[in-house]
Parts: structure tokens; C-alpha cells; sequence
């Protein structure tokens, strides 16, 4: 059965499926599905179209006052780069010319971004089994009427036929987002992008719930270090025949090379709760140079989301401490640290934290459409990121802490500062005072004569209260480097510390 699978998800054998999905004969000439009408390509860069024919076919492509030809190779593969255009809401036509012509109508012109992750991502609007709808839902679905907006949705592997909401791309709608179960959170990230920028806006959404990063993961990410050096571990996963690699080859490689700004990521719940932790750094890392190479775009912008605070263990099944999900944000934290990355935070964000799917997507959409409009789209005046911690400093019986991203640096509530543990030598953290004074917040205890050490929002249910003048909240850190117990029943001392 696996092997029967993996066999079907390989790159050349899923673009010939995908393909005779469209066009079932052979020898006519066919794209994958992202080519059809309604279809948004990439403003301001060159824009590859490709398919297959007979070979030795001339395939001639036509759009926007260009002109391509070119003749499929012996396998039958032919591709031709368009000039980069841009941004236009003008519908206009796609055509493709051989033995049969292909023509894809209403065609636009503006920003595509690429939403991938588990099920938080593909969460739609409405009740699902085992889930709450999203917050509002019924009147968030009623009023999204953006037909420059356009909606692809990739389904699960393996593939259904696809109905006329799948593998095709839809004007928004409220019958376009019902019928197609489109990714709440992906949605209010793209009408933000929309209403703000002007332009036409296309997101390509490929999402699979319970489903590991190692999944997501291309092949070489395995083949070198420091993935490679890793000790193996049994893979575990809530989607039965689901394993790694399995969806970078089956809901992501087909999509590439097709002209994008940029992707969206929301996972590691599943590898939380199997206890995987100590690496994921390194996967995430691997995972976002895999994608950009796919799209031959080593620095396009790549966001994701921390994690949201959970009760995970209060949870027999899964086999981690309360330490668990903030030793997690902090590998999240290192992967989406580097230049061209980012990351929304969720401490403030749920309501009940025993339910793995938070119900309001709206604001976490809204955060990663402003890390995109300020720092990919140049929008200095817009929020972005929320304090990060910068540096400390000691005195006498005191922290000092500074943070970047601090202008009008508050308390969300008007309430004393919570979140804030401090602790001396004996790495025994007590609940620490937190004030604000002249910028900076000022950390102590009256048991705690010489501290050495803070940690923010260092729970798994953390709903600490400082926020900056943007009303973003503090990212969750830590000062220290000591090991932590996140698996249960494990000595400290044999836990990695995360770094």
C-alpha cells in the first residue's frame, strides 16, 4: 500500500496525473491545474509556464501582448518564461498554442503566496468534526466578496477527482470559500494584503492536518547535515501512511516553479506532542532552503506562526512537561530569525487551552499580513513584530531588560506586568515583580538577592500582558541556557537544552 503510494507521489508521476486531469489525451498539449482561468500570476517577476505535449511539439504561449514559442523535449516536457509585468486587474487571456489550444480566461496580474502547514492553517470557517467554526464565521463568510481575491486549494494526498472547487482557481466568494473549505487564517492574510496594497491577490493553499514537518520535508533535507547526523526516531503521526517527504512530493513540489512573492507556515503541533522538539529548528530551517530552491528563490519572504498556548500536559497521550511548548517557540524563534523570515505571536490569542484549534484566525492572518506589508512590501508605517527581548542587565537585586520593537512599550490590561520568573544561581524560578520604568522593565524578587536569570512567558498556557504601542505581544524568552525537563519521566540532565 505504501509503496504504491510513494510510487504516485513521485514528482513525475503526480504532474502526469495532476495533468490528465485537465486534459486526458496524451498528445494534446496540457498544463498542471494552477493554469486556468481565474488564475493570478506574479507581478514583477519573469513568470514560467510549462506542460506537457507530444514531443518534438511547437507549443507557442501568448499573454499580455507576449509571445513565447518553444518544442517539447523527447519526454514530452516544454516550458517558456514570460517578461515580468505589472500589477493589473485587467482580465485578460492566457493562451496556449499546439496540435489543440488551450485558453484560460480572466486573468490577473498582482501578489501569490503559497499557505502551508497543519491543521490550524487548513482550518476553514465553519464546525468541523472535533472543531469550534472560527470566530464570526457565518458573517465573516457572508461579506467576502473580493473577486480580485482568488482562492486555490490543493486537496490531500492522495488526490480525489477534483470538483469544481479543487485544483482550480475561484474569484472569493462566499460560495467559493464554503465549497472549497479555504484556509480561514490564509484568507484574512490575503484580504488584508488585498485592501491594503490594491492589487490583485492569488494564494495557493496546501495544507494537511496532524501531519509532521518531516513530511513537508524534500529529500536532501536528509541527506546532509545536520539533518543526516540526527538519531533516528520512530516516526510518529496522526495520518496513517503519511511519511516523510510524502507531502513536499504530493502538495507542494507540483506547484513549483509557478511565480510567487512568497509562503505562510503554521505546524508543529504533531511533532510537539510526540515529544520531537530538541531539532526542529534544523527542520524548519531545512524546510524553508528546501522550498525556496524548489522555486529557484533563495531569499523569498517565508512567515510562520508560534505555536498556541496549550494545556498539553494535561494530556496522557502526549509525553511532555509544561516546558514543552516554550522550549518549542524557541526553536521556532531561531529558525524564523534570519533575514527574509518572520513570525506571528499567539499568547494572547486563545481562549481555551485545551483545544488545539484556536478560534481566532482573523488576528494571526492579520499578523503575518503585516510582517508581509512591512518588511516584503516596504510598509514602514505599519506594525510588524511585537518587544523581543535585547538585552539584560544586573543590578544589585534587579534585572533591566530592553527590547526591540518596544515603541509605546504597556501593559495590555493597565495591570501589573505577569509573565516574568527570575531566579539566582539554584535555577529555582520564582514569580518575579515586573515594572516599567523609562523604557525598560525592571524584574526582581524579595527572595532573590542576586538573580542571574528571566524567563517571559514560559508556560505552556503563557498569557502574559506586555505589548508594545502596536498592541503586538512580547515574543517569549528566556536569559539562561540550563537544561530543561520537557519529556516526562527523563532527567533534567539528559534533556538537550535549547540553544
Amino acid at each position: 500500500m505504501f509503496t504504491r503510494l510513494r510510487r504516485l507521489l513521485r514528482p513525475g508521476w503526480l504532474a502526469l496525473f495532476l495533468s490528465a486531469l485537465i486534459t486526458p489525451l496524451p498528445a494534446e498539449i496540457r498544463c498542471p491545474p494552477l493554469f486556468s482561468e481565474h488564475m493570478v500570476l506574479q507581478r514583477d517577476q519573469p513568470l514560467p509556464v510549462w506542460g506537457e505535449a507530444a514531443p518534438g511539439e511547437t507549443v507557442t504561449v501568448t499573454f499580455a501582448g507576449q509571445t513565447r514559442t518553444t518544442t517539447a523535449d523527447p519526454a514530452g516536457r516544454w516550458r517558456v518564461t514570460l517578461d515580468a509585468l505589472p500589477a493589473s486587474a485587467e482580465p485578460r487571456t492566457l493562451q496556449i498554442q499546439g496540435s489543440n489550444t488551450l485558453a484560460f480566461a480572466d486573468v490577473l496580474v498582482g501578489e501569490v503566496w503559497f499557505c502551508s502547514g497543519q491543521s490550524n492553517m487548513e482550518k476553514f470557517f465553519g464546525p468541523r468534526k472535533g472543531q469550534k467554526p472560527v470566530d464570526n464565521h457565518e458573517l465573516e463568510v457572508a461579506a467576502a466578496h473580493y473577486p480580485r481575491l482568488r482562492l486555490f486549494q490543493v486537496p490531500h494526498a492522495p488526490l480525489p477527482p477534483p470538483g469544481p472547487a479543487l485544483l482550480h482557481w475561484l474569484p472569493c466568494s462566499p460560495e467559493a470559500l464554503s465549497q472549497s473549505g479555504f484556509s480561514a487564517l490564509a484568507y484574512y492574510f490575503g484580504r488584508q494584503i488585498h485592501q491594503t496594497l490594491g492589487v490583485p491577490v492569488g494564494l495557493i493553499h496546501s495544507s494537511f492536518g496532524g501531519t509532521r514537518i518531516e513530511a513537508w520535508l524534500p529529500d536532501e533535507a536528509f541527506t546532509a547535515p545536520p539533518l543526516r547526523d540526527l538519531p533516528d526516531q520512530p516516526y510518529f503521526a496522526w495520518i496513517a501512511g503519511v511519511q516523510r517527504t510524502e507531502l513536499f512530493h504530493s502538495m507542494v513540489e507540483p506547484y513549483a516553479p509557478y511565480a510567487l512573492r512568497g509562503f505562510l507556515w503554521y505546524q508543529g503541533e504533531t511533532n510537539l506532542m510526540a515529544g520531537n522538539v530538541a531539532a526542529y529548528a534544523e527542520k524548519q530551517a531545512a524546510l524553508i532552503a528546501g522550498w525556496r530552491r524548489a522555486w529557484g528563490r533563495p531569499a523569498a519572504p517565508f512567515y510562520g506562526v508560534l505555536l498556541a498556548p496549550m494545556d498539553y500536559s494535561r494530556w496522557e497521550k502526549f509525553p511532555v512537561t509544561d516546558q514543552a511548548l516554550p522550549v518549542f517557540w524557541e526553536q521556532q524563534v531561531r529558525a524564523f530569525s534570519p533575514p527574509g523570515t518572520g513570525y506571528a505571536v499567539t499568547t494572547d490569542l486563545v481562549a481555551d487551552t485545551h483545544d488545539i484549534h484556536p478560534t481566532n484566525k482573523r488576528d494571526i492572518g492579520l499578523r503575518l499580513a503585516g510582517l508581509a506589508l512591512a518588511e516584503t512590501y516596504g510598509r514602514a508605517d505599519l506594525p510588524a513584530r511585537g518587544p523581543t527581548f535585547a538585552t539584560m542587565n544586573i543590578s544589585g537585586n534587579r534585572i533591566e531588560l530592553t527590547f526591540d520593537h518596544a515603541e509605546g512599550l504597556r501593559s495590555r490590561d493597565g495591570q501589573a506586568l505577569t509573565g516574568f520568573v527570575i531566579s539566582a544561581e539554584n535555577q529555582t524560578f520564582l514569580p518575579a515583580q515586573a515594572r516599567l520604568e523609562a523604557g525598560k522593565v525592571i524584574v526582581s524578587h524579595e527572595r532573590v538577592e542576586k538573580p542571574v536569570a528571566v524567563r517571559f512567558a514560559w508556560h505552556e498556557t503563557a498569557n502574559p500582558n506586555l505589548i508594545n504601542g502596536a498592541g503586538l505581544p512580547a515574543v517569549p524568552f528566556r536569559t539562561d541556557a540550563w537544561p530543561i525537563q520537557y519529556l516526562r519521566s527523563v532527567p533534567a540532565e539528559s534533556t538537550p537544552a535549547a540553544k
